[in-house]
């Protein structure tokens, strides 16, 4: 109930909040159809859709990264430090400087860019000597995001300059250029994927306790571990494609989820996909009010959270 209080408020002030502040009277009879033209489109045409596609795109971070700490048994996997999102960031980049005008386009993209990225990851942590261990899967992670970035670069390098700009601001993280459709497709991403997750996280619970009780329980623990790391990296695929490189989101929030009660895979998912809705539209406003008219990074204002937390469950895993 907190936590759906917390996003209620925090919608409000995203959508009454900016360069022109609104009064709350105001934007409740906006949401109601009432009042002036420049009101209604304000709220309807450029708040709302920015505040529900930070709250989609928070919610499904924090999933997949509580998916993808799940299905390999690390506490410290998450999209963006995995390179998922990294490899994601290349294939919507190099869409974007070959001239792709489609969404679709820029979207499939992504997804076949995080799909190599999680092949890489998993295969140099294998090469190295188990994907399980955080150190083994975070140096990969840092390998791959190495090669992405390189490779993006590269992509950049004879690009059109409003091209290069385009894409530098969207590798930074934003929620500005949000529009309806870009919330539907988000959306149906989030309830699609997010719907699988949710029901294989009773395989996610009983992988939890090994291969041979989750053999003895009916659960074939490669397969569906492989299944589930897929679908969280489609899913993180499709925030990258709708916002860009955002960070940490689904690092810190599941481990938040745990530290507040859930212990099993589906309320924890579902807690932690609650407050990253909150916290990225909560870094939205933010990111656009904290040195206005100057907005900042979104994925910068998240990384100065995500970080510190990093480190300081990375030294309670590794000692």
């Amino acid at each position: 109930m907190a936590g759906v209080v917390a996003l209620l408020v925090v919608m409000m002030l995203g959508l009454a909040v900016g360069a022109v502040s609104l009064p709350m009277a105001d934007v409740l009879a906006a949401l109601q159809g009432q009042g002036d033209q420049t009101t209604l489109a304000i709220v309807h045409d450029l708040r709302m859709p920015r505040v529900l596609l930070a709250a989609l795109v928070g919610a499904g971070l924090a999933m997949s990264g509580g998916a993808l700490q799940g299905t390999l048994h690390n506490p410290l996997a998450e999209p963006y430090l995995l390179g998922v999102s990294g490899g994601a960031a290349v294939g919507a980049v190099i869409a974007m400087v070959l001239g792709a005008g489609m969404p679709w386009a820029i979207t499939g993209s992504a997804f076949a860019g995080a799909a190599l990225a999680t092949v890489l990851v998993t295969g140099i942590a294998q090469m190295a000597g188990g994907r399980g261990d955080p150190r083994l899967l975070i140096m990969a992670g840092v390998v791959v995001g190495a090669f992405c970035n390189a490779a993006i670069m590269v992509a950049l390098a004879d690009a059109p300059p409003e091209r290069v700009r385009g894409a530098v601001w969207w590798m930074m993280g934003s929620v500005s250029d949000a529009n309806w459709r870009t919330v539907m497709r988000t959306a149906l991403a989030l309830l699609a994927l997010g719907a699988i997750l949710v029901w294989k996280a009773r395989d996610l619970d009983v992988i939890a306790l090994g291969a041979e009780p989750a053999s003895a329980l009916g659960v074939d623990s490669e397969r569906s571990g492989r299944v589930i790391f897929l679908v969280a990296s489609w899913l993180a695929a499709a925030t990258v494609a709708a916002a860009g490189l955002i960070g940490f989101v689904g690092l810190v929030l599941p481990n938040l989820a745990r530290l507040m009660g859930a212990r099993r895979h589906r309320p924890m998912m579902l807690l932690a996909a609650l407050y990253g809705a909150v916290l990225l539209v909560g870094a939205d406003l933010a990111a656009r009010t904290l040195r206005a008219p100057i907005e900042l990074p979104l994925g910068a204002l998240t990384a100065l959270v995500g970080v510190p937390f990093f480190l300081t469950r990375l030294r309670r895993v590794t000692t």
